[in-house]
């Protein structure tokens, strides 16, 4: 019985109207002196539960005349409390400060309560480490009103400076969800200038305020559709599938990852066989040139016509020396 399950037995004990004594706490849950002391303790620090001993009873109770106490309703047992820390350094070093005024007060009630568990803060930080991939950095100060206004149903009218044509644009959009991709933000919203879903690059947002008009509501399945029926966030339905080949050498990677939910994989030999849904293939070929010579596009030939190409221009740029 972990701590989060023996505070939870302890609360119903202690509503009891015979109070328990320290030896009947011990049977009921099966720990030793030392441990239902602690959990006492805890109780009474960090939960602010109004813990008292009753010598007559010679046994524990809520005070009587303090306000009914309940657990809280977001509680913790030590994992969890890992987990939990794991996440904040993810948000803290991942965006640095895009968070900052709403996870503040969090961090700190999450840092009481993990010493409490026996780790310290800063111990977990330097033991347990996030490291990002690509993280693009740009503009975080407009997150929390775009994050708003996906919450709140709210249309803006937003400054978008794409990188693909390098010019900014201003549109009317309706946000629909805020996706966390590669260690990079993303807004999925119904574009009224496209007048269809489109994914913006959050930090590409060069500016955003509310908007008049009504807001339009995207369904489940759409949006689904929108992010995850096609390898990567360059975003639509998928159109084709990719089969891949990949050497016995990258094959020992490979076939333990996940590049899309519908992917199938198969061994022939020692080479590795994987079929991927995709629409746009920009980022499914950048991810086949990340293996090199280690994988061989064997269909649809359009996208191991346009593989090939990319290696050859690539090639170009280093002749072979005289």
């Amino acid at each position: 019985m972990n701590r989060a399950e023996r505070i939870f037995h302890l609360h119903r004990l202690l509503q009891a109207r015979r109070p328990p004594s320290l030896a009947d706490l011990m049977e009921r849950l099966e720990v030793s002196r030392a441990t239902i002391k602690r959990d006492l303790e805890y109780m009474r620090d960090f939960m602010q539960a109004p813990i008292e001993y009753d010598p007559k009873a010679n046994g524990y109770r809520y005070g009587q005349d303090a306000p009914a106490f309940e657990l809280p309703g977001l509680w913790f047992n030590e994992s969890e409390l890992l987990a939990l820390l794991t996440m904040e350094q993810l948000l803290e070093d991942v965006q640095p400060g895009l968070l900052a005024p709403t996870l503040g007060p969090l961090k700190g009630r999450i840092r009481e309560l993990l010493a409490s568990g026996g780790h310290q803060p800063d111990a977990v930080r330097r033991r347990i480490r996030i490291q990002p991939l690509a993280q693009r950095v740009g503009r975080s100060e407009g997150f929390q009103a775009v994050a708003a206004a996906t919450l709140d149903e709210q249309p803006i009218a937003i400054e978008y400076h794409g990188r693909a044509r390098d010019t900014a644009t201003r549109r009317v959009v309706h946000p629909q969800r805020l996706l966390y991709y590669r260690d990079n933000w993303y807004l999925i919203a119904w574009c009224e200038q496209a007048q269809d879903l489109r994914t913006f690059a959050l930090e590409r947002i060069r500016s955003s305020a509310p908007a008049e008009g009504t807001y339009r509501d995207i369904d489940e399945s759409t949006l689904d559709a929108h992010t995850g029926a096609a390898f990567g966030i360059f975003t639509g339905p998928a159109q084709e599938w990719a089969v891949l080949r990949f050497t016995p050498e990258h094959a020992r990677w490979v076939a333990d990852e996940t590049w899309h939910p519908d992917q199938t994989g198969h061994f022939e030999g020692e080479h590795y066989h994987l079929r991927v849904p995709f629409g746009d293939p920009t980022e499914l070929i950048q991810e086949i040139l990340r293996h090199g010579a280690g994988v061989e596009v064997l269909a649809p030939e359009t996208l191991r016509a346009r593989v090939a190409a990319t290696l050859h221009e690539a090639a170009a740029q280093y002749p072979a020396s005289s």
